[in-house]
């Protein structure tokens, strides 16, 4: 009969399955659109303002769902939620009930003295089947429109957030894609040809190129002359900016001005944009790093404050909240920013594209190759069979060593590959640290003799190896990738001088190998070396792209690359590409200097922290344990109380309180907040939460000797 009571509560939550499969079930997501258009596909406006806006808000936003579907599939949420919150409304009462169900007598009992107050205001009078119906209707009712009605806007809402982040991003993306069609308008290629490249480029150009690409699309898929096409994209755009460059594109190519010209000026003046957006970013992160110092840092400390005296004085039991607020508050108090700076932090990053780069060299057959086998083979002869059986396994062990290769190369040089990807690393360092952990602590506990003290050293050293380890590879790939980001400008300079002089891309790669170039001299090297044995110079440059991983060097791959398929005379390219490196290299220089003064604050606040939450620890409950005792009148004694049981001028008996556990606490507070301070600080330093394992390293280290130190 108990599992009858939760039937309807299950087929509530069963009603959800197919929305929320939908995302990643084909299958699912089309029984939900094939209800939604049946049942309200019907019903939904065509026409209107709201509808207008919507549709607006469907294109900006790139959503590939037509307004009458997206609108069904709403109301379909919104009924949804709406029917699943009416069973959980019943559920709902019948819990409140059921806890204020409770006797007086039993609250009085269980609740302190302090708050026994609430034991006569929280008892229910017993209901009538008439009344309870009324309260099971109303809550149903209500929890049932508010859920639907939230749903309802929270798709729309979502909607509108998507087109805002969008805009950000194109605006943000804007500056390096009108220095891509700069350059490559430059170069002597067709306008219509470098819209289709630059859309072709998008996950390296961001959003800004996704945008281009609505153009190209009318243009390919649906036969729209070229104007045509980049005004739908201007009206499309979320971006205010984007349709402004996009109008005023249209403007010239119409009257037949110069449109390298145009370009460059509008180049030069999105450097500019990208400088006060800079700085008005810079102004809002450091009022956000003052907020976090005052909310996450010092408020957390006072509030520990506060309930450790309160605790210790035992006037209230803390000790709840205060882990509370140790394990959870300010983890997510710190996640929250965390997301929020991410959120508005709209910085474009370079991907690597998936390029289909033949890693052979050119006119040499590979075991994979269709006649491979029989060209080596031959057709016969005397000793045919003997020489099959010598190929045949000589073509076992090309096949087994081509299977084998890419394990090979990680184990042939780990430290590349953890420098490619330092999440690598953590596929060896948390096994070990596990197994570390159970060898320190397993014995112990199998025994019986484990300590608090004990696994939380184990805990932590093993922590501080993952992300210790995490830390230095992160670091010695940020400090190569700022290297190759200060080198690319001087080795694109050199390229581009060597090349107007009227050498050939090939011949101006000859005449720099040789150059000091610092840590872009070995794979500059390699580059040649491709090219020397026969690789193309595009493959080449894809190659050295590959290997170098940066996002700086992605796009000027990328430029070079598709400039050198419209002309040889490529020398302005490189200049261009060269001054857009130089831009973002400066940009990122002042970043980091603006934002060095709030990662100090950061750690001082820290500091302060760990002081006095070390002082409480090693100053404060000392005291109170060694305190005398003091006169509290009792009636038909006039003693006093001596000893860890005395009371504090009345207040409260400190022998009563786990002082143990407030210690354990503060330790581990020490902990929590090093480790989210840090990471705090690195992606507000240097923009990724990666970046912070540095500084989380360290502050979680200064507390854990802190408190190794403490008596």
């Amino acid at each position: 009969m108990t599992l009858l009571n939760y039937l309807p509560l299950v087929l509530a939550l069963s009603l959800l399955a197919p929305v929320a499969l939908s995302p990643v079930s084909r299958r699912a997501n089309r029984v939900v659109t094939r209800f939604a258009l049946a049942v309200f596909g019907r019903y939904v406006r065509k026409s209107g303002r709201r509808q207008a806006r919507r549709k607006r808000l469907l294109r900006a936003a790139h959503v590939g769902e037509t307004h009458r579907l997206y609108a069904s599939k709403t109301w379909v949420y919104a009924t949804l939620a709406a029917v699943t919150g009416s069973v959980l409304g019943v559920y709902l009462v019948g819990a409140v009930l059921a806890v204020l169900s409770v006797s007086p007598e039993e609250m009085r009992a269980t609740l302190p003295a302090q708050f026994e107050f609430l034991a006569t205001l929280h008892s229910v009078p017993t209901l009538s089947a008439s009344e309870l119906f009324v309260v099971l209707l109303f809550s149903s009712a209500t929890v049932g429109i508010v859920g639907g009605a939230l749903t309802y806007w929270l798709r729309w809402a979502n909607l509108s957030h998507r087109a805002d982040a969008r805009e950000r991003q194109i605006d943000e993306s804007l500056g390096r894609t009108v220095a891509f069609m700069y350059a490559l308008s430059r170069s002597g290629m067709a306008f219509p040809e470098i819209l289709r490249t630059l859309a072709h480029n998008h996950g390296v150009y961001g959003e800004a190129a996704e945008e281009v690409g609505v153009a190209v699309k009318a243009m390919d898929l649906f036969g729209l002359d070229m104007l045509s096409a980049i005004q739908r994209m201007a009206h499309q755009s979320p971006s205010q900016k984007f349709e402004e460059f996009a109008e005023n594109l249209t403007s010239v190519l119409r009257s037949g001005q110069s449109l390298p010209s145009f370009l460059h000026d509008q180049y030069e003046r999105y450097q500019e944009d990208a400088k006060a957006q800079q700085e008005a970013f810079l102004e809002l992160l450091a009022t956000l790093a003052e907020g976090y110092v005052s909310l996450l840092v010092v408020g957390p400390l006072l509030l520990i404050t506060l309930l450790v005296i309160v605790g210790l004085m035992d006037v209230a039991d803390t000790l709840q909240f205060l882990t509370l607020l140790t394990y959870l508050l300010v983890p997510l108090g710190n996640v929250g920013f965390v997301v929020y700076l991410d959120s508005i932090t709209e910085s474009l990053t370079a991907t690597r594209q998936e390029r289909d780069v033949d890693q052979s060299l050119p006119d040499v057959r590979r075991t994979s190759d269709a006649d491979a086998r029989r060209t080596a083979l031959g057709d016969g002869g005397t000793d045919a069979a003997s020489l099959r059986d010598r190929w045949t396994a000589n073509f076992e062990r090309l096949a087994l060593y081509d299977r084998f290769r890419d394990v090979r190369s990680v184990l042939a040089n780990p430290i590349r590959t953890a420098l490619a990807d330092p999440v690598v690393v953590l596929y060896a360092t948390v096994p070990l640290a596990v197994l570390g952990l159970l060898g320190a602590v397993g014995p112990e506990v199998a025994a019986g003799t484990a300590t608090a003290r004990t696994v939380d050293d184990a805990v932590v050293l093993a922590a501080l190896f993952v992300l210790g380890t995490f830390a230095v590879v992160q670091e010695l790939r940020r400090r190569r990738l700022v290297a190759i980001e200060a080198t690319a400008p001087d080795l694109l300079d050199r390229l581009a001088s060597v090349n107007e002089a009227g050498m050939t891309v090939v011949e101006s790669l000859e005449r720099v190998v040789d150059s000091d170039l610092g840590v872009l001299d070995e794979e500059v090297r390699r580059l040649w070396r491709d090219v020397e044995w026969g690789t193309d110079a595009s493959t080449a440059l894809y190659r050295f792209e590959n290997r170098v991983d940066s996002p700086t060097i992605t796009r000027v791959v990328t430029l070079v690359t598709n400039a050198m398929h419209a002309s040889g005379d490529i020398g302005r390219v490189l200049r261009i590409a060269a001054d857009d490196a130089q831009a973002t290299r400066r940009l990122r220089r002042q970043r980091r200097q603006e934002m060095a003064t709030y990662i100090v604050i950061i750690y001082l606040s820290f500091f302060v922290f760990l002081v006095i939450v070390g002082a409480l620890d090693a100053i404060l409950i000392p005291e109170l344990e060694t305190l005398p005792a003091t006169e509290v009148p009792t009636e038909g004694s006039t003693g006093t109380a001596t000893g860890a049981t005395a009371g504090i001028a009345g207040v409260g008996d400190v022998g009563s309180v786990n002082i143990d556990a407030y210690t354990l606490v503060f330790f581990h507070t020490a902990l929590v907040q090093g480790l989210f301070s840090g990471l705090v600080a690195g992606k507000m330093g240097e923009g990724t939460v990666r970046d912070g394992a540095k500084h989380a390293t360290v502050l979680v280290s200064i507390a854990y000797v802190v408190f190794l130190a403490l008596p």
